[in-house]
């Protein structure tokens, strides 16, 4: 990003909330020209004192289940150069195929869960789903590739909006769990990565936005091929 942005030109971008983690701003990079703040931070601080937008976001519900009978966890695209997809069904064929429990999210559930009813729906698909057994907890999992350049507060936000948008009754009906689950939106991101040495970062407003919304951000770590929890 070559241009060098305001800390006005920043918030002007700023509107609705619909789609808001899909603006270009929520990913800008560096430092304001004047204030020289984070970009992000600027960003976060406006969200922190509009927080009540997030209500507006309406929730869809899909008549089909949400769980596709379809997800095996194999890729049926051999040109497949989307990287998220192929880690989110190596972790899916982990679990299901293979019985991994992961430390703190328990066992993956799904990948690539539809949130759409129609077509023109605007709305992405979850990109993991994990359950926990014994905490009664469901976790939305927006994974990010180990070389991601998105910033961590698109991660955060992608994954709250989500966490907004499922008709959660169905949700936890569809995949047979308790109704009393916690469903939780979590950045799942790389260890090492990008998202991860913004966390290591004076970065107090996209913390303090963390917590507001209750977000749980979690550590994917690969090694020799095997994946993990960092904790």
């Amino acid at each position: 990003m070559g241009k060098k942005y305001s800390k006005n030109e920043i918030l002007e971008e700023i509107q609705d909330m619909g789609n808001f983690y899909k603006r270009k701003v929520v990913n800008y990079r560096g430092t304001t020209s004047d204030s020289k703040e984070y970009y992000t931070e600027v960003v976060a601080e406006w969200i922190l004192k509009n927080i009540y937008l997030f209500d507006y976001i309406k929730p869809i519900t899909r008549e089909k289940s949400y769980k596709v009978d379809s997800h095996d966890g194999k890729n049926k695209d051999n040109d497949s150069n989307r990287e998220e997809e192929k880690i989110a069904m190596k972790l899916f064929d982990l679990s299901q195929n293979q019985g991994k429990v992961f430390d703190v999210i328990g066992k993956i559930i799904d990948y690539q869960t539809p949130l759409k009813d129609i077509q023109t729906d605007k709305a992405g698909k979850i990109d993991l789903l994990a359950y926990n057994e014994n905490e009664k907890t469901l976790r939305i999992l927006e994974l990010k590739k180990p070389d991601s350049k998105e910033t961590m507060l698109r991660c955060v936000l992608e994954a709250y909006t989500y966490l907004k948008v499922v008709d959660k009754d169905k949700l936890l009906k569809d995949f047979g769990l308790p109704k009393n689950t916690k469903i939780k939106a979590c950045p799942f991101v790389f260890y090492d990565g990008e998202q991860y040495k913004e966390m290591q970062q004076d970065r107090k407003n996209l913390k303090e936005l963390i917590e507001k919304l209750e977000i749980e951000v979690i550590y994917l770590e690969e090694k020799d091929g095997e994946y993990g929890i960092k904790k």
